[in-house]
């Protein structure tokens, strides 16, 4: 069926609409494009891989590779780039007031994220970026999770001159995982003279923007030339709260989805990603397994098949790898954990930005720009 535009088949393939082209929305999208009538919608015009975006914070030419266009792997669907606003039972609203209608929905919106639509302003923002972490002479990281000790690595090892200051609120870093990563991460980005300030906050509302200057909860002023605030995003659900979906939600704005990834309540809309309720963390690889498993039960359903046929989903145990700069990571398995050139070895250099080209069906290497 490679090559037959889904329009033509209007009325034989089932209409899925994916809401979202993130992690998972991109690939479910891709998986499903020759087995329906395939619609995503997505305010960008491009796929961003998240876990490479820190690299390109310090190696802008790294995005040329990481961002990619929608319509590179989407080569038999409907692209609609545009805010999805609202939805029923069996339409999605955007917000030119385009209504599109579908027999399968999947809503993929992570969380919320303010990047501009065109892959070029986004390309232009890397840059601007990059010249002010090169100028800066301090540079302040609020937060100590993933984004924030990942910034902080790349930083260190790309710019080794720059004074970097990391202020976490917690008593530990990194503190989805367990301690001996944390403690051997902490060590690690104290090696590359990294200052990690534990158990301290940045009062933004009295911090001056013009002066750079920023004052903690221990009442130390910081004077710094860049400031990134690295900590949690809202969930991307605010759009579903005044809709037939605003009791899917649980209290922290994810949706409440079954083992087979359908929303609780509807037996036709899926969700995937991390604005599930699937009780494990949120992470890029686990997005992807979402995806590719609530593809296989959506042509489960497609076909006529049996609702038993379908695939049922369980919350994986923790499997984290932190890129510590461009050789070094800290990575904790069920079984172990370890920090160095190994782990790195898996990540660091590439940061899985070929792997997730080859999902997509594109050359792993090259940018097509």
């Amino acid at each position: 069926m490679e090559g037959v535009k889904s329009s033509e088949l209007a009325g034989v393939w089932k209409r899925v609409v994916v809401v979202g082209g993130g992690v998972a929305g991109s690939l479910i999208a891709k998986s499903l494009q020759f087995h329906a009538d395939v619609t995503l919608i997505d305010p960008k015009e491009y796929f961003e891989i998240p876990w490479a975006s820190l690299r390109s914070m310090v190696e802008p030419s790294f995005a040329e590779r990481s961002l990619i266009y929608h319509k590179d792997y989407l080569t038999n669907g409907r692209l609609v780039v545009s805010k999805a606003i609202s939805i029923s039972n069996s339409q999605v609203l955007t917000a030119e007031g385009r209504l599109f209608t579908f027999e399968y929905l999947v809503i993929a919106t992570g969380h919320n994220d303010d990047f501009p639509k065109t892959r070029s302003e986004r390309l232009k923002e890397f840059k601007i970026v990059h010249e002010e972490i090169r100028a800066a002479n301090t540079v302040l990281i609020v937060g100590g999770g993933p984004t924030g000790v990942e910034l902080a690595a790349e930083i260190a090892v790309d710019f080794p001159e720059k004074r970097v200051i990391l202020v976490h609120s917690g008593s530990r870093l990194l503190e989805f995982i367990g301690p001996k990563a944390a403690n051997r991460t902490l060590d690690w980005l104290k090696s590359k003279r990294v200052e990690v300030k534990l158990q301290c906050s940045v009062d933004l509302n009295v911090s001056s923007y013009e002066t750079k200057t920023y004052v903690t909860s221990s009442g130390e002023t910081i004077k710094a030339d860049c400031l990134f605030v690295c900590t949690g995003k809202p969930t991307g659900s605010a759009w579903l709260k005044e809709t037939a979906f605003k009791d899917s939600l649980d209290s922290f704005g994810r949706l409440k989805v079954d083992e087979n990834f359908r929303v609780k309540g509807h037996t036709n809309v899926f969700a995937v990603g991390d604005i599930t309720d699937v009780k494990e963390s949120k992470q890029g690889y686990l997005a992807q397994k979402h995806a590719l498993m609530a593809a296989k039960n959506l042509k489960v359903l497609m076909s006529g098949e049996k609702e038993t046929k379908m695939a049922s989903y369980k919350p994986q145990t923790i499997k984290v790898i932190v890129s510590l700069g461009r050789r070094d990571a800290a990575a904790q398995y069920p079984w172990t954990t370890l920090i160095g050139r190994v782990p790195g070895l898996i990540k660091s250099k590439d940061l899985f930005v070929g792997k997730t080209r080859k999902q997509l069906g594109l050359d792993a290497r090259m940018s097509e720009y």
